[in-house]
């Protein structure tokens, strides 16, 4: 995601320097509109601002501008197809990647869209420029890169699992993988240890008891020998007998 983010920042950053020659950009449409013999239809796609540079731009300085403006587009675009393919989403982001390829597609009909609050690229026009010739080409940018924000917000607060990382493969089991490896580790060999040791113990008990019940078989034996030198049938007090 931070890799997103960065690519998203120097977008930004080169829209804005673009933004700053808004009027140089205006002035180089009219120019090559001029030239094409094409001034009622309104600028209304991609592919129509490439083919005035192409065919019928005759300053650098409006190629230039022209040429800035395709480069935008061209890395909107993208970086929209590789999320596409490297995050699965949900309906939500998906439904804002297919809107953002839907208008940088280089023949989409652009005229009707337009930039609200708090962009004023449409307030920097003059109203029949802004309702009738470039109203939408000049919202593009601006539209496509809200919606590129919209998607980083709600791709941030889905599950972890659900996104994958560029391989294809899922961001989590590489995460765990080395936290879980002593884990096993320790699941695996505790167990047996513990086992052998309570084994061992119990092996040492039963050594202590055989041992010391010999000694005290061997101790009655010896006393009774010392006596009288051999063993004798029990001592009876004199009575009657039975």
């Amino acid at each position: 995601m931070n890799e997103v983010k960065e690519a998203l920042r120097n977008i930004e950053r080169n829209y804005k320097l673009f933004l700053q020659q808004q009027f140089t950009f205006i002035g180089a449409l009219q120019h090559t509109r001029e030239n094409a013999h094409d001034m009622i239809r309104p600028v209304a796609s991609i592919s129509q601002v490439q083919s005035y540079m192409d065919h019928h731009c005759n300053s650098s300085t409006d190629r230039r501008i022209l040429n800035m403006f395709l480069n935008i587009c061209n890395d909107l675009s993208k970086l929209c197809h590789k999320l596409e393919t490297t995050h699965s989403g949900n309906t939500i982001t998906n439904g804002i990647l297919e809107r953002c390829k839907l208008l940088l597609s280089h023949n989409n009909d652009l005229s009707t869209i337009r930039a609200k609050y708090p962009h004023d690229v449409v307030n920097h026009l003059s109203c029949d420029e802004a309702k009738n010739h470039y109203g939408g080409v000049v919202s593009l940018i601006p539209i496509v890169l809200d919606c590129m924000k919209e998607w980083v917000t709600h791709t941030e607060k889905l599950p972890q699992d659900v996104l994958h990382n560029v391989s294809g493969g899922s961001a989590i089991p590489e995460k765990r993988a080395p936290q879980e490896a002593p884990a096993r580790a320790a699941i695996s060999q505790n167990p047996p240890s513990v086992h052998l040791k309570a084994q061992s113990s119990a092996r040492d008990k039963d050594n202590v008891q055989v041992q010391g019940s010999k000694h005290v078989q061997k101790k009655h034996l010896n006393d009774t020998e010392n006596h009288s030198g051999k063993l004798k049938r029990p001592w009876k007090p004199p009575g009657r007998h039975a």
